[in-house]
């Protein structure tokens, strides 16, 4: 991190590295903060569960850009005082995303500054015809809005008859003296500050479409945010923008999650397959009881089995290193919209305590309350896909029951892998009217330029801003990386690696628990055969939706 006058030059990653590390999805996520999109756009990319919304504008020159939408939302969401609780972003880097956010609001918040000085010195000060073509540009723009094909043309119509009026005005003024004057500059200031407000906006524009393109391309694209490194111990607004980001990613790393039903547990994607082994705990020696053991025995010794998994008696590659955790798992409402994170002294830095995971392992096996699972975990296609196998041990009465479930998180969707496209359009040749031909259209045409001019001055307010232009509401519970995954059975290879993941991963499982089993003193003929069928039939496995029940 480079420093430069008290404050640090780059805040976040400055080149990407490779590997499964979440790069692709965390760029692809990050690039939205730049686009230059229209708003709705994002629409598209919402999931089979999961929907945000865009709030339709009360007056079309304040609405946002897909940009300026989603980074507001995203720093509001997850950077705010008194925020919700978070979902974990598994197979990205969150705090990257919200670093970029920040960037691209900076960006724009300049730009913004330099555009509201023109708006004082050609618009203000001129108040009258400012308003007249603002008011020419809200008609244009609602009527360009319409489907009907001859809209774009009555819109085009308009502002040329708006142009020729005011020429009209300039060389029959009706007034003399001070106000002759002052109506003729009221005529021609507006026009001067749009082509100055229109060299402001085409620069950001360039600056904006180079950082989504660098983004996509794995080029080095800094995150610049000065405001996040305090300077000195009295900058307050830079403090706790630090202590909200290191909030984030603390909250990244937490080991508690949520089942939400049909939707499966929130981060990690939907519960494809489920595998059982329940069956009863039976002396192998009649004359002797079994030697006591609990839940997390077992659990404890699948836990060792498990991160060994990447060994294997050829050298054929196989499994790279799994992330092999405790995690704790809380029951919510499919519909709910919020949650609610444990707290208490079992509880710290979101991290819930070691003893008190074990505690939930072998007493809250039924009823009310939350659960224990083991999960292994695999990011791979750099970051695009993640793989959850979760374990959990449950001895209810005289059965012993060992639960192996499938759950995978697909790439985000490929709305965020877009790279910016010229602006151009098809237009009927003059003299071969059945042919057409492609015409390139300015970066920052005349209507944006207006809009960008129009919501300037109004960005010091965003609560204002909102309720003129809209604003983009995202999914709740909120988490960057479920709220936009697409399904990953559609990739071949995607569905091949998240399918061979469960035969090992079972079998892993199955061994690792007879062993403590015949420690103990039970019998293990019947678990060997029950693993046995179990072994066989998980090599036919199918993805489909376990969590949704025929009932």
């Amino acid at each position: 991190m480079a420093v430069e006058g008290g404050y640090a030059e780059f805040f976040g990653p400055q080149v990407p590295s490779t590997g499964d590390d979440g790069q692709t999805p965390t760029f692809a996520l990050a690039s939205a903060a730049y686009r230059d999109n229209e708003a709705d756009e994002i629409l598209k990319a919402d999931s089979e569960w999961h929907k945000s919304s865009v709030s339709k504008p009360r007056i079309a020159l304040f609405r946002p850009n897909l940009g300026e939408a989603f980074s507001r939302a995203v720093i509001d969401r997850m950077l705010g005082s008194g925020r919700a609780p978070l979902i974990q972003s598994f197979g990205t880097q969150p705090q990257v995303v919200v670093e970029h956010s920040l960037a691209a609001h900076r960006i724009r918040r300049e730009r913004d500054n330099r555009l509201s000085a023109v708006m004082v010195l050609c618009g203000v000060l001129f108040l009258p015809g400012l308003l007249v073509w603002l008011l020419v540009f809200q008609i244009r723009t609602t009527i360009a809005g319409r489907e009907d094909k001859r809209a774009g043309v009555l819109a085009t119509t308009l502002l040329v008859a708006m142009g020729l009026l005011a020429v009209v005005f300039l060389l029959r003024m009706p007034f003399d003296g001070f106000w002759g004057w002052y109506a003729r500059a009221c005529v021609v200031a507006p026009v001067i500050g749009w082509f100055w407000a229109k060299r402001i906006c085409e620069r950001t524009a360039h600056d904006l479409r180079e950082r989504w393109s660098g983004l996509l391309s794995g080029g080095s694209v800094g995150a610049k945010v000065p405001e996040a490194v305090p300077s000195s111990p009295g900058e307050t607004a830079a403090e706790e923008l630090r202590q909200s980001l290191a909030r984030l990613s603390a909250e990244q790393q937490s080991n508690s999650v949520f089942y939400a039903g049909p939707k499966g547990i929130l981060g990690m994607g939907t519960r494809w397959g489920s595998w059982q082994l329940a069956e009863e705990l039976v002396p192998a020696d009649p004359d002797r009881e079994i030697n006591p053991f609990r839940s997390w025995d077992v659990i404890k010794a699948v836990h060792d089995r498990l991160r060994m998994l990447e060994r294997g008696p050829l050298h054929t590659g196989g499994f790279p290193k799994p992330t092999v955790r405790h995690w704790i798992v809380t029951p919510i409402g499919e519909n709910a919209g919020a949650v609610s994170r444990p707290e208490g002294t079992d509880v710290e830095a979101y991290q819930i305590k070691p003893h008190a995971i074990q505690e939930i392992c072998n007493n809250q096996q039924f009823g009310a309350g939350d659960r224990h699972y083991l999960g292994v975990q695999w990011t791979l296609w750099d970051g695009q896909l993640v793989i959850t196998m979760l374990i959990t041990v449950t001895v209810l009465h005289e059965t012993l029951r060992i639960e192996v479930t499938g759950h995978a998180l697909g790439p985000v969707h490929p709305l965020f892998t877009s790279k910016p496209a010229a602006k151009e359009k098809s237009v009927q040749k003059s003299v071969r009217f059945w042919e057409t031909r492609t015409v390139k259209l300015p970066l920052v045409d005349t209507d944006e330029v207006v809009r960008l001019a129009a919501r300037a001055p109004l960005t010091w307010y965003p609560p204002l801003l909102y309720w003129l232009g809209g604003k983009l509401s995202l999914p709740e519970p909120f988490g960057l990386r479920h709220a936009w995954a697409d399904k990953p059975w559609r990739h071949r290879f995607m569905a091949d690696d998240a399918l061979r993941a469960a035969t090992p991963v079972l079998r892993a499982v199955h061994s690792a628990a007879i062993k403590v089993l015949k420690e103990n003193g039970v019998d293990t003929e019947k678990f060997g055969a029950r693993s046995a069928g179990l072994s066989g039939a998980i090599q036919e496995a199918a993805p489909k939706k376990a969590d949704v029940y025929d009932a």
